[in-house]
């Protein structure tokens, strides 16, 4: 059996247009043929499951049953009490599988998780927002169909977006009217070929033509500046990486929102014009938003709360500090457990905090000057901030501070 990644290469689409077509045309007539939608849905998770990658496949069967069993569980179990040590159990439960994901290459060097398969991020964070929405009466019943469909969403399986049950339930059910349909093949026809440009164009010639040269570069130059390793080419290396991450990631959420508009799916965009954000918090308001909008709502404001609550911190800004502390410090584990993804936590938590007593400065301070030139100054150093975090994040300072070559 062939093995079919998303948005791999460009037959993959062609794959998916015909796929996709008759779905288009009853859509555009007003009905969702369901039991194809399902039937096409199947055949896409198989080529991305099957094939070489058939361990990840029996690993993502599991892993659906064992999420069905948490979820009904806990749904069933919230209609008779509500103690908070059995949410909290269920929520252990649910991210289970991930955590022993995310340590077993730390544990066993290098070795990966037999657990593991394409995805299990992204579909961990639509399991425990189920959990946690269930607990706060958002969600009142539980759909096994409808929650199949939400984790199983293939546009979106592997690398998100991330979207919320309650809208993606709302947008399946609720067939987009013919003009509204039409509006969203035009979107999804401009973010293809804008994805193309981004993924296999400008992600290319950054990632695969520039990058592997300028670290070559920066590795023979590793003695420079007091063997730190400090150099032009070093420089050079965090803003091509800088450069690559953001279109080979904004190219394949792209392809993912696109793909989901020709379903009918209004799936939230995740990227707007990062680079032009003017401080640390709009640069995550426009980055990665449906994974930085799900660690505000399911991390931070609970956490917030919960301090709050039992009265742990008085100052509303401590109480801040050490929810962005937490907030971050959580986003760099599940990245990895290395140094260099805990540290990209910790650097840009301490960049908000920063960017917080900033803005306090500037309140108490009225007359200090606000104009194009000083929104220019601001962008500026948010990008060259931003770029220096995605250094730490792309862990070339372990391979050239601690890999011997």
């Amino acid at each position: 059996m062939i093995n079919l990644q998303p948005y791999s290469n460009p037959m993959y689409f062609v794959w998916l247009l015909v796929s996709l077509l008759p779905l288009m045309i009853g859509l555009y007539f007003g009905k969702r043929f369901v039991a194809y939608q399902t039937i096409i849905s199947g055949i896409f998770l198989l080529l991305i499951f099957g094939g070489s990658k058939w361990q990840q496949g029996l690993a993502l069967i599991g892993y659906i049953i064992f999420q069905f069993i948490v979820v009904d569980g806990y749904v069933r179990y919230k209609k008779r009490a509500n103690q908070t040590w059995v949410f909290v159990g269920a929520v252990l439960l649910s991210i289970l599988p991930l955590v022993i994901v995310k340590i077993t290459p730390a544990v066993q060097v290098g070795r990966q998780s037999l657990v593991g398969f394409l995805g299990i991020s992204y579909l961990t964070f639509k399991s425990v927002q189920m959990i946690m929405e269930t607990r706060d009466g958002t969600i009142k019943k539980f759909d096994p169909i409808m929650f199949a469909r939400f984790l199983l969403f293939f546009p979106t399986v592997s690398s998100g977006p991330i979207d919320r049950y309650r809208r993606f339930q709302h947008d399946y059910l609720k067939i987009p009217d013919r003009e509204r349909y039409l509006e969203m093949l035009g979107k999804a026809v401009h973010y293809i070929f804008l994805g193309f440009l981004y993924k296999f164009i400008l992600s290319y010639l950054f990632g695969t033509v520039m990058l592997p040269h300028i670290a070559h570069i920066a590795i023979m130059h590793r003695a420079a500046f007091f063997h730190t390793g400090i150099s032009l080419a070093l420089v050079g290396y965090m803003y091509t990486y800088s450069m690559y991450l953001f279109f080979d990631f904004a190219g394949y959420s792209l392809f993912a929102v696109a793909t989901s508009y020709l379903m009918g799916i209004e799936t939230p965009m995740n990227f707007n014009q990062p680079f032009k954000a003017h401080n640390i918090k709009d640069f995550w308001n426009r980055w990665h938003m449906t994974l930085s909008f799900w660690f505000r709502d399911f991390i931070f404001m609970r956490l917030t709360f919960f301090i709050m609550k039992h009265h742990l911190l008085k100052k509303r800004v401590r109480i801040s500090q050490v929810t962005y502390l937490a907030n971050f410090l959580i986003m760099g584990f599940w990245h990895g457990v290395t140094w260099y993804y805990i540290v990209y936590g910790l650097f840009h938590a301490s960049a908000i905090i920063t960017n917080d007593y900033w803005l306090a400065f500037k309140k108490k301070h009225r007359r200090l000057p606000h104009n194009r030139l000083t929104e220019g100054i601001a962008i500026f150093i948010t990008f060259n901030v931003v770029c220096f975090s995605f250094l730490i994040f792309s862990g070339f300072l372990n391979t050239l501070w601690f890999q011997a070559h």
